[in-house]
């Protein structure tokens, strides 16, 4: 994915926040797109093939939700494979690259055979090879979130999807098709546990591109992982926070996911090229904010320049001061008045550069 991404690829996350309202995940497509996402993204699962009966639900999920097993919550978020074919026609007339997360190999079928370009691997199933084979010998880039990972598991999880594609005949480079996502799996995550700095250290070990799922309230996590060189974010949002449901108050608004777009691309373009140079803006500003060096007081030609002659004043229109040291025992060849910017031709001697 590295040579495809020009700029950080945004993921808007719609997730299981339409609670099961087709009309609600239409509206989700219109809103991402309008923010200015590149994908918004939904989830794939059925809950008889996630989770048992009566298996119990995250603490998170207890808090937002109530009473109920998770295999419960999950039946009432599923969504049909009428209102998929629907979000992605939806997503085909407004413009913006429609993504699901499939949860089984099943689901996973369906979204590429539906014609998704791209697959997302949540962090639940990044140990589960099985699944993670399924989906390399898709020929897909492949997206997968870290969230409760060990560095051991995710190189595990990125050698399983190189081994698969080599089995098949895939040949693109790995950097190329596979992106990994530093992730906190928590709802919402505390900024002091998201250790940012992770990122770094899954790219030198893993040599993939690095990105960041961020579950933390607001936007600054977030343009701090562009800031250290994400190339994919992926952030839940919302049509209304105050809705029911697992995610809703962890999840920004769609005004708030407006401005984190706004943001990331505010700083992919100041990160810039890493070349130190003044740029085209700034040479009119070091003309007036720059010194130079300029006659203290008035002066007659031929006369001897010593270091009391001299000055350093604004603006930068007479010889720079870091010429100052060769300008005595120089002599004038013409009068100068006083606080004259001295320049090259109006003393005797080699001129500098």
């Amino acid at each position: 994915m590295r040579e495809e991404l020009l700029s950080v690829f945004i993921i808007a996350e719609a997730g299981v926040n339409h609670n099961g309202d087709a009309d609600r995940a239409l509206a989700m497509v219109d809103a991402a797109k309008a923010a200015g996402a590149d994908a918004v993204k939904f989830q794939t699962f059925s809950a008889d093939k996630l989770a048992a009966p009566g298996a119990e639900k995250a603490d998170y999920q207890k808090r937002e939700t109530g009473e109920g097993n998770q295999h419960e919550m999950l039946k009432a978020l599923e969504m049909s494979e009428d209102l998929h074919h629907r979000l992605i026609a939806r997503c085909g007339e407004v413009g913006i690259e429609f993504m699901s997360t499939p949860f089984d190999e099943e689901a996973a079928d369906f979204l590429v055979a539906s014609g998704m370009a791209r697959i997302k691997i949540p962090s639940g199933e990044i140990v589960n090879h099985p699944f993670l084979r399924h989906l390399a010998a898709k020929d897909r880039p492949l997206i997968v979130s870290t969230g409760m990972a060990t560095m051991e598991e995710i190189t595990d999880a990125v050698a399983v999807i190189a081994e698969t594609r080599a089995k098949h005949g895939l040949t693109a480079p790995l950097d190329q098709v596979l992106t990994i996502l530093h992730c906190t799996s928590n709802y919402p995550a505390a900024p002091s546990d998201v250790n940012l700095r992770a990122m770094r250290t899954i790219g030198e070990v893993t040599g993939m591109p690095v990105g960041y799922s961020d579950h933390t309230l607001g936007l600054a996590v977030s343009t701090a992982a562009v800031a250290l060189g994400a190339t994919v974010i992926e952030k839940h949002f919302t049509l209304d926070v105050t809705l029911p449901g697992p995610d809703h108050r962890a999840s920004l608004t769609v005004e708030q996911l407006s401005d984190l777009v706004r943001q990331i691309r505010d700083v992919e373009q100041a990160l810039g090229s890493s070349v130190k140079a003044p740029t085209a803006a700034e040479l009119p500003v070091r003309a007036v904010a720059r010194r130079s060096v300029m006659a203290r007081t008035a002066l007659p030609a031929g006369h001897i320049l010593t270091e009391a002659d001299l000055i350093l004043l604004r603006p930068a229109s007479g010889i720079a001061p870091r010429f100052f040291h060769t300008l005595p025992g120089r002599a004038l060849q013409e009068d100068v008045a006083a606080g004259q910017p001295l320049t090259w031709d109006l003393l005797s001697g080699e001129a500098m550069i």
